[in-house]
């Protein structure tokens, strides 16, 4: 008889493993402390990759309902120098192999592939106690507990399943991301959208810059980078709007009200990330009737990979339990065996991007980085 799964986290990696278990007739419950799939917005554009986003989806059976969602023109690149100049303009080809689409409507098309009830919404874990013989019982803070059989953390990275298996925390990079909305662009900011262009946008410095893209619906959604302290980021009170955008800018007056316009002007609050990390070798002993994908395994700052290999975890685990249907340890020992390595040389890659984009060099590096890719491509 097959083991059900329990999986806690209905992010991307979760839904992807639910739903490669749903193909092979294995049952699975997640968890999810979301109150619905609704209760808050799920983030910008993702590129889907070929070797890895692209595979997953199509173990999913999910791969041509994708291909409707991808946002035309959004494998576009530029980048500027701090005046406005244009570094680099990449037009959208088609021969990227990495297409956008909205991580909201990639979440809602897993949603809508898996039976009824299979998200179990408003279930926050609070705790996870191990009971022997490969069983751990889950409590959530509305009180309520259960017992699972197999257990996969899919919660991200302050996951309260890794310390089953690990004593590893986050730890910040150094680098947060300050995120901001522009709505109704061209009306309203055109000679923003026009620096943005139809895709993502790079305006690049050592240790500061901004990150921009465009999204369906005339939205550009950016990110504004700066490698400074945590106690500097701290001491900024993100909850007062006005003095927020004031401090923020003021890291970029001498660039072009173009780009700044992405701070200054924003719709609503600027909101910080502050970026951490696990060890770039994250791994852990064999833990009966336990692991973990996506980011509660592998976090590493942005770089266009987490979810890409958050879905890739989840179809190679499906797969891996619905091969050894008899035998836990083994499907999660296959699949530990192949996400480790993969995982590491993804982190280590990371971090190469964020020093690209942010180092003492930038942005040679990461035009150099660019015109190489660019140069495979054609």
């Amino acid at each position: 008889m097959t083991t059900p799964v329990t999986i806690v986290g209905a992010g991307l990696g979760g839904l992807v493993l639910a739903r490669v278990l749903h193909l092979h007739g294995i049952p699975a419950t997640i968890y999810e402390a979301e109150a619905a799939a609704s209760a808050r917005t799920q983030g910008g554009m993702l590129d889907i990759h070929e070797q890895d986003g692209q595979l997953a989806l199509k173990a999913a059976g999910l791969h041509d309902q994708f291909r409707a969602l991808i946002h035309p023109g959004g494998q576009a690149s530029r980048a500027l120098d701090p005046r406005g100049r244009v570094l680099l303009d990449h037009p959208d080809d088609g021969a990227g192999g990495r297409p956008e689409v909205l991580r909201g409507a990639l979440r809602r098309l897993l949603l809508d592939s898996l039976p009824a009830g299979t998200v179990r919404w408003g279930r926050k874990l609070a705790s996870v106690a191990t009971l022997g013989g490969g069983r751990h019982t889950l409590t959530f803070t509305d009180g309520s507990s259960m017992t699972a059989s197999l257990l996969v953390g899919a919660d991200g990275a302050w996951s309260k399943v890794r310390p089953l298996l690990s004593d590893a925390r986050p730890v910040y990079v150094g680098t947060t991301f300050i995120e901001s909305y522009l709505g109704d662009a061209d009306s309203r900011h055109p000679a923003t959208a026009e620096a943005v262009g139809g895709g993502g946008l790079f305006a690049l410095m050592p240790g500061r810059g901004i990150f921009a893209h465009r999204e369906p619906g005339g939205i550009l959604h950016a990110y504004i980078a700066l490698k400074r302290p945590a106690d500097w980021i701290a001491a900024i009170d993100f909850a007062d709007a006005a003095t927020a955008r004031t401090r923020v800018a003021a890291e970029f007056e001498d660039w072009t009200p173009a780009l700044t316009a992405l701070i200054t002007d924003s719709d609503g609050p600027l909101v910080p990330r502050m970026l951490h990390a696990l060890p770039n070798d994250h791994r852990w002993d064999r833990v009966p009737g336990a692991t973990l994908l996506g980011d509660a395994a592998h976090l590493a700052p942005p770089a266009g990979e987490g979810a890409n290999l958050a879905m890739l975890d989840g179809a190679e685990l499906g797969a891996a339990i619905a091969t050894h249907p008899g035998d836990i340890e083994a499907a999660l020992a296959a699949y530990e065996s192949r996400m480790f390595p993969r995982s590491a040389v993804a982190a280590v890659g990371a971090h190469r991007i964020l020093n690209l984009c942010l180092g003492d060099d930038a942005p040679a590096g990461l035009l150099d980085f660019f015109a190489g890719a660019f140069s495979r491509r054609g």
